[in-house]
């Protein structure tokens, strides 16, 4: 990623410790610049923001880092609201650049990312990932004295190696006016007959098994049950044999949307936020609500980020109650700080996957049961893909 310039007041000390600083970090593997766009703080910034409280300063004394701040995420419409809720609000508080950067949300393009030298240093991980990449010490343990009250979290937000993000559901997505009638359950993914139409499926294994038990019968609280079984396993691929010929894979958060909304998918796996932001927008899209699986987002900081105070700011910065809630607005994901839900507007609820409603019939995520198989499953899944 580019470096910003030196300010020419730096004295030639100074100067001279920030280069060592930067040779010694960058002869490290995994550590070489490229080129990515910064959002430069706002000078002066303004009387106030969409989270106008300043973001707490580090505990310990900062060196200079060898580069920006710089947080991947999932790009799209998700990206877009992180941008205005997070992102810039606390370039403008903390009087800091950041550099934002896109991946495909896996592990596998951390690795990647690392190994090809992309010098990242926050990223946003799903919860079984977290704990694969905490047991794998890829990630830098969190120091939660700078984060905030733990009492402020939802039990399940709270990690050694991450923060809680966001609460959000993988649904069902639609176009109503490509379909005879509305979906009511999974089961209705597969009716090709009485809802013909291209489908749409993330191109992982993790919830594509879940699904396909769910539509085949399985009740809630047996999907991971039934899943842990060789029997389990072979019957989720058996149903995806089923609806395969009917199927386009996605691997971004936008091109599903994209597609539902030309009419090429009449129907696809998404996630929540990004489709209520769509329909927000004016996209003729909706959501089946019934047996969503949910799990969470967590902040993490990458293992080698010499920018550890920083990153250690910014997430403290994001798990601050009003922007917790400004995001949940924006984007339709649940907060994971209680005291988030005060400051939400009672009408929002029927959009967010944490509302009593839409939890009631929904499938809380295995992240432990995916730790423990999702390589072997994977493997599986990809295999059966080059099929």
């Amino acid at each position: 990623m580019s470096y910003k310039q030196l300010l020419a007041s730096f004295a030639i000390a100074a100067l001279t410790l920030v280069l060592i600083v930067g040779l010694i970090y960058f002869n490290q593997p995994g550590h070489q610049p490229q080129q990515t766009a910064a959002i430069a703080p706002a000078a002066p910034p303004p009387a106030a923001t969409k989270a106008s409280t300043t973001a707490p300063a580090p505990t310990t004394a900062s060196v200079v880092p060898a580069h920006d701040l710089t947080i991947v995420s999932w790009g799209g419409d998700y990206q877009s609201n992180q941008r205005r809720a997070f992102f810039e609000p606390f370039t403008q508080s903390a009087g800091m650049p950041l550099v934002e950067a896109v991946f495909n949300g896996t592990l596998d393009e951390i690795k990647a990312g690392r190994a090809a030298g992309k010098t990242w240093d926050v990223a946003d991980l799903e919860q079984s990932d977290v704990l694969k990449a905490c047991q794998e010490g890829l990630l830098e343990p969190i120091d939660w004295s700078r984060i905030g009250n733990k009492a402020d979290f939802m039990p399940f937000a709270v990690h050694d190696c991450g923060v809680g993000n966001i609460v959000w559901a993988f649904v069902m997505a639609y176009n109503p006016e490509k379909l005879p009638r509305a979906p009511l359950s999974w089961a209705d993914l597969w009716d090709v007959q009485g809802l013909p139409g291209k489908r749409g499926l993330r191109k992982l294994a993790q919830w594509n098994l879940e699904i396909a038990l769910l539509a085949d019968g399985v009740p809630l609280k047996e999907v991971y049950t039934v899943l842990a079984t060789p029997e389990g396993v072979d019957r989720a691929f058996n149903k995806l044999d089923q609806l395969r010929p009917h199927v386009e894979w996605w691997e971004d958060t936008v091109s599903y949307l994209d597609k539902l909304a030309s009419g090429e998918l009449v129907m696809s796996t998404g996630y929540n936020g990004d489709i209520t932001y769509r329909r927000r927008s004016g996209q003729n899209v909706q959501i089946l609500w019934n047996n969503i699986i949910y799990t969470l987002d967590y902040w993490v900081i990458l293992k080698g980020s010499p920018n550890r105070d920083q990153a250690h700011q910014f997430i403290a910065f994001a798990s601050q109650p009003q922007t917790q809630a400004e995001f949940a607005r924006l984007s339709a994901f649940g907060p994971v700080v209680g005291p988030a839900l005060n400051q939400l507007d009672a009408q929002l609820a029927p959009d967010l996957p944490t509302s009593p409603a839409n939890l009631r019939f929904a499938l809380a995520t295995n992240a432990a049961f995916w730790n423990q198989r999702g390589a072997e499953l994977e493997a599986r899944f990809q295999k059966w893909l080059a099929q």
